[in-house]
């Protein structure tokens, strides 16, 4: 689909490789992005301080949203349960592992949603990838041409036919590694990105949890090493 003519567009910026990479590739594109994080109740603060550092060298507007995820629980990433650590890639292909937050990008598009309709415009950019990934149902194409449907009949933009809700995955059909090479090209500083689900009170990354096994992957098949800092060394 075309983009809006406004070329305004929301992007849900987590502080992470992903979005990051989308973020450029959303500025190439020519959009006038507005970055859009939140505050849901996580293990750690340390994304949100990279999201902020990223918003501020694309020179993009970045909001950061309240909104307490803790209270329901039911994922390690917001409640009092460890995060697993050294699993293989079969153990990660197998049942949705316990980082899965319930619902957590319907709720996050939801809020995007509303922001960019606010904003005047359709156009949402999020990072999911459905290759390179731990198994969330959330990250699939199919959820995500389902929210698209959803939205153009939930908001006045949508049912009006003057604001149609576009949902860009960029990164949905690639690999990490090809997201790290298309990055690069495009100038990413992934030197500003955290990806851990468990980092110290630094922020070094732990380097065992799914997120950075598949991030150390990914830089490994892109012949490149990763910049962020790892406990330990990688």
């Amino acid at each position: 689909m075309a983009q809006q003519d406004n070329k305004k567009a929301v992007l849900l910026l987590s502080g992470g490789l992903d979005s990051s990479t989308v973020l450029a590739i959303a500025q190439a594109d020519g959009y006038d992005v507005h970055g859009i994080s939140f505050r849901y109740g996580q293990r750690h603060d340390h994304e949100l301080l990279c999201a902020a550092a990223i918003a501020k060298k694309a020179g993009i507007k970045h909001v950061i949203l309240d909104l307490d995820l803790s209270k329901f629980g039911g994922s390690a990433l917001t409640a009092d349960i460890d995060v697993p650590k050294d699993r293989d890639e079969a153990a990660m292909a197998g049942n949705i592992p316990v980082t899965y937050v319930p619902a957590r990008n319907t709720v996050f598009l939801s809020c995007a949603l509303s922001m960019a309709e606010a904003l005047g415009t359709g156009d949402i950019f999020i990072g999911v990838n459905a290759l390179d990934y731990s198994g969330y149902p959330d990250c699939r194409a199919d959820y995500i041409a389902a929210f698209q449907a959803m939205a153009n009949l939930a908001t006045k933009g949508g049912v009006e036919g003057t604001l149609p809700v576009i949902i860009h995955t960029p990164l949905i059909d690639l690999t990490k590694a090809q997201i790290i090479a298309q990055g690069m090209q495009l100038g990413v500083d992934y030197g500003l990105t955290i990806s851990c689900y468990d980092p110290d009170s630094a922020g070094a990354a732990c380097g065992h949890c799914d997120a950075c096994q598949l991030r150390l992957k990914g830089f490994r098949e892109a012949g490149l090493a990763d910049p962020s800092p790892y406990q330990g060394g990688v």
